[in-house]
């Protein structure tokens, strides 16, 4: 009984297991059907396409094969004329053979001309341009001999002011210093004379005093105090004498270094400029 009933459901499994085999087959060979419609029909689509892209090929490629035929029967055409033409035109030329060679000599001729043409009228344009430099240069030239001969008359006047100036400050300064220094050599002198008078009568008291000793001695230190003083006194004065002479001689030397530097001669002063010794020199 099992082995019967084990039979059955095995036969009923191999009944089941065909009927999917032949429904999964049955349902394969649709989808294969289906898309080998579906192929033919692209390709009958693609396939039409083509035919209808190369018939218009064809049919373009006819029409340009019929023009082309019809430009070559007028080319042909063409040809022919102009053979005739060329014909006509080269028993012309055989009569224009001789004027040929005129013209061409002429030519040559010409084309020499041509060539000393051009050398020429390139060193016209070089000349040009150096004429235009120059002028440029005469020009700046021009400007600057104004500038210059403005300056000229401002340096002139300048000079001219500055000679005045000095002029007048070289008489200033030498009745100055000529006054100063006259005072100043008196003054010096009259000290010296006064000091040689005071040493005369401290002389004489000395002698009709009769000091002693200690008495003289004081009396002398006290003569020598007053004698240092005066000393002092008198170098002070020549110090002074010699500060003044060399002040104005400074002045002489830089007047005179302002007359070269404005290209005036001295000669052109009109006075010797007096020049002072410095005192102790």
């Amino acid at each position: 009984e099992m082995e019967a009933k084990y039979t059955r459901k095995m036969q009923a499994l191999r009944d089941e297991m065909d009927l999917r085999r032949k429904t999964e087959i049955h349902e394969l060979e649709e989808r294969k059907n289906t898309q080998i419609s579906e192929l033919m029909g692209n390709h009958e689509g693609a396939f039409g396409a083509i035919k209808n892209y190369y018939n218009d090929i064809t049919a373009k490629n006819l029409t340009l094969i019929n023009l082309l035929k019809e430009q070559v029967d007028d080319l042909k055409k063409k040809e022919a004329v102009l053979e005739k033409e060329k014909a006509e035109v080269m028993q012309q030329n055989k009569g224009l053979t001789e004027p040929l060679q005129e013209a061409q000599e002429l030519v040559a001729e010409l084309q020499k001309k041509l060539v000393h043409y051009y050398r020429d009228k390139e060193a016209l344009m070089t000349s040009k341009a150096h004429l235009k430099v120059t002028q440029k240069e005469l020009k700046d030239l021009q400007w600057e001999h104004e500038v210059l001969e403005q300056r000229f008359g401002k340096v002139q006047k300048e000079r001219d002011e500055l000679y005045q100036k000095f002029t007048r400050a070289i008489n200033e300064v030498q009745q100055k210093t000529g006054f100063k220094n006259l005072l100043l050599e008196r003054k010096l002198q009259g000290l010296l004379d006064l000091l040689e008078k005071k040493e005369v009568e401290l002389s004489e008291v000395l002698a009709a005093s009769n000091l002693d000793p200690s008495a003289l001695s004081l009396v002398t230190h006290k003569l020598e105090d007053v004698l240092q003083s005066k000393n002092a006194t008198i170098q002070d004065l020549q110090f002074q004498l010699a500060r003044v002479c060399k002040a104005h001689n400074d002045m002489l030397q830089t007047f005179e270094a302002k007359l070269t530097a404005f290209g005036i001669p001295l000669d052109n002063l009109g006075f010797q400029p007096l020049s002072f010794p410095i005192p102790g020199q």
